[in-house]
């Protein structure tokens, strides 16, 4: 078993780093807001940390899960950062999901200090972190990602390398870019359902079985139709990824027109009061 701090407790932090806790790994975890340090503690045991630095000492593996670039810069080099309280040898695994600059930036500086550093975002949202069953996308060097997949594992169900620094940060786009235009077409059909009278729910059980069958439609088609927008991942977050992706094909020269026009559409949710809502809520704007 190994020596493990986990840095951000959020929704998908909290439970993430239970699951660590419960394989056997002695974990110390650090949050921003200490009172939730304290409460995890006081559920899986281990140790908290008062800061990321305090948090990493001597630890084999460090895992992040924080809100955005200036939040993981934050952690990692700002005051009282992991960075420079890395064992050599050891790895940094960042589950955020933030831009591939910053993965690149944060692994160049991991590699001059001696320790690795895996862009590691995930996929699944709040229900795949309490069950353990997300999806993992990674980038970086194979020997860094071989000391750390077992690790990886206790909170996933599928985990894989996808190439160098940034990898799992750009594949991590493409999940976010395909859900995008998916949950748009899935908002439209269900609003066309309701209009023509249909029954929803039955359209849903019938069209899951053939060529339009997705996860969302299986996990947020129902839901959708009752009007119910109260799951884990919410617009905020979404717009963050989009904006990620968006600014991303910038720089390779990538055309995202269903994207761009799907995170203006997101915008409104947002002015109706719906920046919690989770990402489904899409179809409020066609009522």
């Amino acid at each position: 078993m190994a020596k493990i701090a986990f840095l951000g407790l959020g929704v998908m932090g909290y439970p993430m780093a239970g699951h660590l806790a419960a394989k056997g790994h002695d974990v110390t975890v650090y949050n921003r807001t200490a009172a939730k340090a304290l409460a995890w503690v006081a559920e899986h045991g281990g140790k908290a940390a008062d800061t990321p630095a305090g948090a990493v000492v001597g630890c084999e593996i460090v895992f992040a899960c924080v809100g955005n670039d200036d939040d993981l810069r934050a952690i990692t080099v700002g005051e009282g950062g992991a960075f420079g309280a890395m064992q050599t040898g050891a790895v940094f695994v960042d589950n955020t999901t933030a831009s591939a600059d910053v993965a690149r930036e944060l692994d160049a500086v991991a590699r001059k200090s001696g320790f690795g550093f895996i862009d590691a975002p995930v996929s699944g949202g709040q229900a795949g972190a309490e069950n353990a069953a997300l999806t993992v996308m990674c980038g970086g060097a194979a020997a860094d990602y071989a000391k750390a997949e077992a690790a990886i594992m206790c909170f996933a169900r599928a985990s894989r390398l996808m190439g160098g620094s940034g990898s799992g940060q750009l594949t991590k786009m493409v999940n976010q870019i395909c859900i995008a235009g998916l949950v748009q077409g899935l908002s439209e059909g269900m609003a066309f359902a309701q209009k023509a009278g249909l029954d929803g729910a039955a359209v849903v059980d019938v069209i899951s079985k053939g060529a339009a069958g997705s996860w969302q439609m299986e996990n947020r088609g129902y839901t959708m139709l009752k009007d119910e927008f109260e799951f884990g991942f919410a617009v905020d977050w979404m717009r963050k990824d989009l904006g990620i992706c968006l600014d991303e094909a910038e720089n390779n020269g990538a055309s995202l027109p269903v994207t761009a026009l799907v995170d203006q559409f997101y915008g409104d949710v947002q002015r109706m009061g719906g920046k919690r809502w989770d990402t489904s809520s899409l179809m409020r704007r066609l009522k």
